[in-house]
């Protein structure tokens, strides 16, 4: 198994960017979460792990507005977010990309960055419809930085194709930077990793780090364990809705209750 994360960088921007308190949600008689809370701060890589069925995904949908948990708040940045619209928490700074890779597969690699980018635009609709005031600019600054999050992944080269005829592992890397787009000050990855193969894995790996150095918080949801140890800061256990254990990488490999309940005797 991977070397224990690198821990947070010294020196630099260390506040709270996202408190949970006391999260908890339940579907009719289903208690999927129940009590969690947590907080990540600027910079910093919280890997998330668990059994299925420990909460990860619904976590993930109430960060990203898809759910309204039942008690308990989420605050981004000192301010609570709970109850706002996907949109709105999207605009607030939360990116989040899915298990299911979900492109508009007949638009082209670079338009489906571009679409990303479109949630910060300032023109109204009817001056996009007209192309009026400040739209053209717009329009130019949009192609821009979605040419720079493609090139960031290493898709470049492959702006006019059409993304669903991406090798799977490239149309994963093309979800990351159409979330990237949105400028998230948190992002939310669930299991960028499901479906690669050992060199995109690795690949990937790179590229979360970069994310990092950006400036940029990452929950990291995934079930490649040398994945999450060899780059998380630290990692959150859940089971069965609650948290088992938090720590650094070391701390959770070495934790009896996690290895007797999730990684076996072999981790």
């Amino acid at each position: 198994m991977g070397e224990p994360g690198p821990g947070l960088r010294t020196g630099g921007d260390v506040r709270t960017v996202l408190s949970v308190e006391d999260l908890r949600i339940r579907f009719g008689g289903l208690i999927v979460l129940d009590g969690v809370s947590f907080q990540v701060r600027s910079g910093e890589i919280l890997g998330i792990i668990g059994p299925n069925g420990a909460g990860k995904t619904t976590l993930f949908n109430i960060l990203s507005g898809i759910y309204r948990p039942t008690g308990g708040r989420v605050l981004l940045e000192g301010e609570p977010v709970g109850g706002r619209t996907m949109h709105a928490i999207a605009r607030r700074g939360v990116g989040r990309t899915f298990q299911n890779v979900r492109l508009f597969g007949n638009m082209s690699v670079l338009e489906n960055v571009m679409v990303g980018r479109h949630g910060r635009t300032r023109a109204g609709f009817v001056h996009a419809l007209f192309r009026v005031g400040g739209v053209r600019r717009e329009e130019r600054s949009i192609l821009e930085a979605s040419r720079k999050e493609l090139e960031f992944v290493g898709l470049d080269e492959l702006a006019f194709l059409p993304a669903a005829g991406l090798p799977f592992g490239k149309q994963r890397l093309l979800e990351i930077a159409r979330t990237l787009a949105s400028e998230p000050t948190v992002l939310l990855l669930d299991e960028p990793a499901a479906g690669l193969n050992p060199r995109e894995t690795e690949g990937l790996s790179r590229t979360i780090r970069e994310i990092r150095e950006r400036g940029i918080t990452v929950l990291l949801v995934e079930h490649d364990m040398e994945l999450v140890m060899s780059i998380s800061d630290r990692v959150m256990v859940l089971q069965n809705g609650r948290t088992l254990c938090e720590g650094t990488p070391r701390q959770v490999q070495d934790d009896p209750e996690v290895v007797a309940a999730y990684l076996g005797e072999g981790f």
